[in-house]
């Protein structure tokens, strides 16, 4: 097992155990689909009772949320939040250097300006002191990102918001299930958006999103926008008059049954996971020149994603580029059975449509705020940092059976980092 499986030794991870299922279809799962189907309410506008009013009910009551709304997806939801919270032209909402790209693109779907701030180091959320040196006249709302399942820092986030009087809008589309101080994410801030997508933590059969908030006007303002301003109430008959903006942002009965179901199996499969994750986590962080993610202190992490950082000097590569080591090391441990990834490949503030501009055209939503450009780049030190010495691993981890293949992926760890002079060989040579 010494010599690596890149250079024809034998794989740490047998070929036969890499494949895992995610999400996990079971029986119930399938039932509760096909009961919807049966059903007469396939689209929450109906009156009464349907699987979208049972799964915001549930998804409620089972996080601590007072107002549920679901949506089509994530961000439809995050769109949404800013709209009934009247974010709109000429405003601007700073959101975090490394996400997914629909939390920069949410604020211009409102004709708003995405304002990029830097994140920590160790967690990847953003940067309370450089989110907050980006603040101006303009500055309308903030987007912190609990990015990968780890809680942003939502104590200075809330504060410097109640300094400004902003709004704060949760991106908790990884991190159904965290908690900071207590508190379950998504329902800290002013709003907060989550994700169902099929390989999220919590997932429907596709697209899904949920809405969260305390407050019940903004939970209304939110319903009559996923439904074309129309007020849907019960025992109302449907008036098809729009009372303002709105969208067909609904959700469907198939895929709110398929999430019920998943919910009701969610505390097995995260106690499995805590488990899992943390004792694979405790054996890597034995190695040299590896930082592992942790969980901030007083929160749970939802480990939606393993981020990895390595340290060159850790390797006798001092002074070297560290996306030479990263791509040596994503190299061998693919090798070795161990599916490391980068999730993301640049800041989303060098993103294209960023960059350029290719918004509604004319400039806009940028012309509206005589916003300078954004320069591909330029800025963000520590995203870029990120970016460039770490990888991930993504979706096998969160199976509750996962545990076995997990210490698998730590011998295939093990294994590389005993080889550390070949490891520099490759990354010298990538340089």
């Amino acid at each position: 097992m010494s010599k690596l499986a890149a250079f024809g030794g034998t794989a740490a991870v047998p070929r036969d155990r890499r494949r895992v299922q995610w999400p996990l279809v079971e029986e119930e799962d399938r039932k509760a689909v096909l009961g919807a189907l049966d059903g007469a309410r396939l689209v929450s506008d109906t009156d009464g009772v349907n699987p979208v009013s049972e799964l915001e009910e549930n998804w409620a009551r089972r996080f601590g949320f007072e107002h549920c709304v679901a949506v089509s997806n994530g961000t439809a939801a995050l769109a949404l939040a800013l709209a009934a919270l009247g974010v709109g032209p000429g405003d601007e909402v700073i959101v975090p250097a490394l996400s997914f790209i629909a939390t920069g693109l949410a604020p211009v779907h409102q004709m708003a300006v995405p304002v990029f701030a830097d994140i920590d180091p160790v967690t990847f959320t953003v940067d309370p002191d450089d989110l907050e040196r980006r603040i101006t006249p303009r500055t309308k709302a903030i987007i912190p990102v609990h990015l990968h399942g780890a809680p942003a820092d939502m104590d200075r986030i809330t504060a410097i918001a109640h300094k400004y009087g902003l709004a704060v809008i949760e991106d908790a589309a990884q991190a159904p299930g965290a908690t900071h101080r207590g508190q379950p994410v998504g329902g800290i801030g002013d709003a907060g958006a989550f994700s169902l997508q099929v390989s999220k933590n919590i997932p429907t059969c596709g697209e899904g999103g949920l809405l969260v908030t305390r407050d019940a006007e903004l939970a209304e303002a939110m319903r009559r926008g996923r439904q074309f301003g129309e007020v849907i109430e019960a025992g109302r008959e449907r008036d098809y008059v729009s009372y303002g903006l709105g969208w067909n942002y609904k959700m469907n009965a198939l895929q709110a049954a398929f999430t019920t179901a998943q919910l009701a199996r969610y505390d097995g499969y995260e106690r499995a996971r805590q488990h899992n994750v943390t004792e694979f986590l405790a054996r890597l962080s034995e190695l040299p020149g590896l930082q592992v993610p942790t969980a901030p202190p007083d929160t749970t992490h939802a480990w939606h994603i393993l981020r990895f950082r390595f340290d060159p000097a850790a390797f006798g590569l001092d002074g070297a580029r560290p996306e030479a080591l990263r791509s040596a090391l994503r190299r061998l441990l693919r090798a070795e059975g161990v599916p490391m990834s980068q999730y993301q490949l640049m800041p989303l503030p060098d993103q294209k449509v960023f960059v350029d501009r290719a918004g509604f055209g004319s400039g806009y939503p940028w012309s509206v705020t005589g916003a300078r450009g954004t320069v591909a780049g330029a800025g963000y030190p520590v995203t870029r940092a990120v970016i460039a010495d770490s990888l991930t691993i993504q979706k096998r981890h969160l199976h509750p059976g996962a545990g076995e293949l997990l210490g698998l992926y730590a011998d295939a760890f093990d294994k590389v980092w005993a080889n550390r002079d070949m490891v520099a060989t490759l990354a010298k040579a990538a340089s």
